[in-house]
């Protein structure tokens, strides 16, 4: 099953190749104005066409990315360490502590998945404001 996201105008499209387990919503300062649904991927896992109107915007410099469409300003996707390779769940880490994965993720607004059905999604609700 392949599922497309894109933004409003059009000029942004993923393709996701397989279907997301669980999305989550945060409270981060960032999270909380776009109002997203981000469910996780591999690179491998998604592809990015039409992507001319792209903007990425970073308060961390590099680290956690946000892209949107400089058209529309859809927010579309972001990219960002997969602090699960390192860090347990509990945030202890797998291996050296403070180290910051070279393996990266990519978080998809499921949102601008048109036909998916939001509510057969498993949300979990991050508090990213106080946690991060």
């Amino acid at each position: 099953m392949i599922l497309t996201a894109t933004c409003h105008c059009g000029a942004t499209r993923i393709d996701i190749l397989k279907a997301p387990e669980g999305g989550r919503t945060c409270n981060c300062t960032y999270c909380h104005r776009v109002g997203a649904v981000w469910a996780y991927f591999a690179s491998a896992d998604v592809s990015i066409h039409s992507a001319t109107h792209d903007r990425m915007y970073s308060a961390s410099g590099w680290l956690n990315q946000h892209h949107f469409c400089g058209h529309c300003g859809g927010n579309t996707h972001g990219d960002s360490p997969d602090w699960a390779s390192a860090y347990n769940a509990d945030g202890t880490p797998k291996g050296e502590a403070g180290v910051v994965p070279e393996q990266r993720i990519v978080a998809i607004n499921m949102r601008l998945v048109d036909g998916f059905d939001l509510n057969s999604l498993p949300v979990e609700a991050l508090d990213g404001r106080n946690n991060w």
